[in-house]
């Protein structure tokens, strides 16, 4: 028996590959299947099931493309309502794959439908248990997430989270595998630790959610602190999820289509399309065009797309590094984002040979920050996360979370320059390109980030650590 976590560090996501006596079963798959019959082709082996854990918000699952391609059923646990045939599950329903055994542990709290699946071996061991959002290592699926119906609300999941944790997966052995969804990163979770892997057991000993001396209320009082508001697109990825979607070889030849110039503006003008440029950060702050949006890929490209651009159903023009496109496009369509219209061919050279405008970031360093703080006040924002900003920031910054950034334009100096800042560089060049594009062009990033600022002697504010924390 084989078990292959594939793990896709962008979305922080892990699906599951396992295989026994020439059949495979997938768990969680993503958008593009390729990769997967691939896999199975290697082994000689044949795709048998499609086990999906629940509806996810963050990405769009390839479940229904695995399926048309190969034919496999698609398995949900109880409470799920797909649009499409689907095999609903009972808690405990057992799948034969090979000589092993998939058991289903219908696990509500994540959502009504979550479900976990157990993994017996040929000799009918416990082995391993894929979590889904239910159980993440140091942490659980958030509550709020689900589509609600009939009252139920988050603190009522959270109940059910408790009494799943309890019931269902707190009694297996600790020496099974756990094998979770999501991994540090994800928004699916407040504090997920790094490693992708672990035993059940260490989680029993370091997992807050899993303490033995923890009542429901205080479960649900702890699991539904501190909840960042969660990006807008999560619904619309559920419902792509639950309803169906176009098939990602469609959406690649639809966008993976080189457009010159003046059919690149032709297409902006009249779709009212994103010009969204997906190069560097510094081949963004050295020239770009004029309103566009930077999100680079050498970030966490595709969840800050979904939380920035939030409607899926925008129509998107790419500026992209040769020989990324296809790239550009499968990231976007794992968040939904499928209507992508074409890329400018040749780039920025294109551009500026046909004598069109370039703009640029201005930037500056944070030694010469700290030279311009000891002069006198200066407008400064921080774009880091919430948490981020309370744990350490410099005094005099103002927090302006990149995903609301939008709200903290009226704050915005129009006199003299405002200066913004992230950890390191990424987020803050967003931000740059989301003012400018409304008009702010008084900004100025500062190279580094906090990184570089905290090394300075500028003044700053420390949240205290305290002993009593949980892991």
């Amino acid at each position: 028996m084989k078990i292959e976590q594939i793990y896709t560090g962008c979305l922080a996501q892990g699906a599951y590959y396992i295989e026994c006596n020439g059949e495979v079963a997938i768990i969680d798959p993503l958008r593009e299947v390729q990769p997967y019959l691939d896999r199975a082709d290697r082994d000689n082996a044949r795709i048998r099931f499609i086990f999906e854990t629940h509806f996810h918000a963050d990405f769009v699952s390839g479940h229904l493309t695995l399926s048309e391609k190969t034919d496999a059923p698609i398995i949900y646990g109880p409470e799920a309502n797909p649009s499409f045939k689907a095999v609903i599950a009972k808690d405990g329903q057992k799948f034969m794959l090979g000589k092993a055994t998939i058991v289903v542990l219908h696990t509500p709290g994540h959502t009504l439908e979550s479900t976990t699946y157990l993994l017996r071996d040929e000799n009918g061991h416990d082995c391993a248990i894929f979590t889904g959002d239910t159980l993440f290592l140091g942490d659980v699926g958030r509550p709020d997430l689900a589509q609600k119906k009939d009252g139920i609300s988050e603190t009522d999941l959270a109940g059910m989270l408790y009494d799943s944790l309890r019931n269902k997966i707190m009694p297996l052995a600790d020496e099974l595998t756990v094998y979770p969804a999501h991994g540090a990163g994800s928004a699916c979770g407040k504090n997920m630790m790094k490693q992708t892997v672990d035993t059940l057991g260490n989680q029993k000993k370091v997992n807050y959610a899993l303490r033995t001396d923890m009542s429901k209320e205080e479960f649900i009082k702890e699991v539904t602190a501190g909840l960042d508001p969660p990006p807008a697109y999560f619904p619309l990825n559920v419902k792509l999820n639950k309803e169906g979607y176009a098939s990602f070889d469609k959406v690649m030849a639809q966008g993976n289509r080189a457009l010159d110039v003046d059919t690149f503006l032709a297409l902006a003008e009249s779709k009212n399309a994103l010009v969204l440029d997906v190069r560097t950060r510094e081949q963004f702050k050295e020239k770009h065009i004029p309103s566009s949006i930077f999100i680079g890929l050498d970030g966490s490209f595709a969840p800050w797309v979904g939380a920035l651009v939030q409607d899926v159903e925008t129509p998107i023009l790419l500026i992209v590094e040769d020989g990324k496109q296809e790239e550009a496009i499968t990231r976007l369509s794992r968040v939904g984002f499928d209507r992508v219209l074409g890329y400018l061919e040749g780039g920025i050279a294109a551009w500026e040979k046909k004598g069109r405008e370039v703009d640029q970031i201005e930037m500056i360093d944070a030694e010469d920050i700290e030279s311009l703080m000891k002069l006198g006040t200066i407008s400064l924002f921080d774009v880091r996360k919430p948490g981020e900003y309370e744990a350490d920031h410099l005094s005099l910054a103002r927090p302006a979370p990149l995903s609301r950034i939008n709200e903290v334009i009226a704050d915005m100096s129009s006199s003299g320059s405002n200066f913004i800042h992230c950890q390191s560089g990424y987020r803050s060049v967003i931000a740059a390109s989301i003012l400018k594009s409304r008009g702010i062009h008084n900004v100025v990033d500062v190279t580094g980030g906090f990184n570089s600022l905290k090394e300075t002697g500028i003044p700053r504010t420390q949240k205290a650590c305290s002993s009593s924390l949980k892991n």
